[in-house]
């Protein structure tokens, strides 16, 4: 896409080009990560994080009936650091680690030179294409992937819809308008009702693909999807589409290719059309409920043994923005996309 033309654009291509451009994108130029970056996720506050994950993945595969070959796939693994932590730990399980193939998909190439630097000499294979996954059991793992695929929008007046688009004059200076819309095709496309009882919808064609994809081979050769993602349960739909830049709100339509742009998810619309799919089934509840049933309270107070003051004041304040409703706990979402047939639970 050149941003000399003229350009005018739906906002999942907007968000898409933003993002994703080979020359402007901000996920193709820019580590995103830590304190230097735009954000901070849950495998780099804390190492508890990835570790409590890691006890999560070997009881669901033992839930599986512990298959002798099965793949392990990270969607969107960031700067690497939670399957960095989780290879350390499922190396204390000989039998576990050996019967896994360890994937990432991953989008951004400059993300891929960062993860290929921190995973070195570790057995893990990049896929562009989670459908080329050899056909046995899978467990996906996408922790903060969702949020960051491009949305569309959509908004009803006068029982009329207009879907959202960005007029894009130069690289900063765009604006948003509206464009009349048939719904009916839009539905048709993916195969799904989401207009029902809405003024205004936000969803992510690129995310449900993901989604029904993800869908039919856990059906198919067995596994499960832990979503761990910020968004919300309600059934009405809203405007969650932000910017962070230098961990502050920002604006999106300023400084394009230098802001992170994500949404909340709608876990609701996850339910409904995985739901939808049928054979399987999905259960939700909070990041804090999740890490505190996993033990991750009991995992601090072992590790803090033998530490100075300072260093178990700062894994109890890391371990506090994990499930502080009032920071991640509550707003962090976990959902768990199984087989029917599987009676699994744990964290839920």
């Amino acid at each position: 896409m050149n941003l000399k033309k003229n350009l005018k654009i739906p906002l999942d291509k907007f968000i898409n080009f933003s993002l994703y451009d080979k020359k402007f994108g901000y996920y193709i130029k820019n580590n995103p990560f830590g304190k230097k970056g735009d954000f901070t996720t849950a495998p780099n506050i804390s190492r508890l994080f990835s570790e409590t994950i890691a006890i999560w993945i070997i009881s669901f595969w033992e839930s599986l009936g512990s298959p002798k070959k099965f793949n392990l796939i990270e969607l969107g693994a960031g700067n690497g650091e939670m399957m960095k932590i989780l290879l350390e730990s499922f190396q204390n399980f000989p039998v576990f680690y050996n019967s896994c193939n360890f994937f990432i998909h991953e989008k951004s190439l400059s993300l891929i030179k960062i993860q290929k630097k921190k995973l070195i000499k570790s057995k893990i294979t990049w896929i562009s294409k989670i459908e080329k996954l050899n056909k046995i059991p899978s467990i996906f793992i996408a922790n903060e992937f969702f949020d960051a695929i491009p949305i569309k929008q959509f908004r009803k007046e006068n029982n009329q819809w207009f879907e959202k688009f960005v007029h894009l004059k130069s690289k900063n200076k765009s604006f948003y308008f509206d464009k009349k819309t048939n719904i009916d095709k839009i539905e048709k496309k993916i195969h799904f009702r989401i207009s029902k009882n809405q003024n205004f919808i936000e969803y992510s064609e690129i995310g449900l693909n993901y989604l029904k994809k993800i869908s039919h081979i856990i059906k198919k050769n067995n596994g499960g999807l832990l979503l761990i993602d910020y968004g919300y349960s309600q059934k009405k739909m809203k405007n969650t589409l932000q910017a962070i830049s230098n961990h502050k709100f920002a604006n999106i339509l300023s400084n394009i290719g230098n802001v992170d742009i994500s949404h909340n998810i709608n876990f609701n619309l996850f339910k409904e059309f995985t739901n939808r799919i049928g054979g399987l089934k999905n259960i939700l509840t909070t990041q804090k409920n999740f890490l505190l049933k996993m033990g991750i309270k009991e995992r601090a107070e072992i590790i803090s043994n033998n530490h100075t003051f300072l260093e178990k004041a700062d894994i109890y304040y890391r371990l506090d923005r994990l499930i502080n409703e009032k920071k991640m706990g509550s707003l962090f979402k976990v959902m768990l996309i199984k087989n029917q047939k599987n009676k699994f639970k744990l964290g839920f």
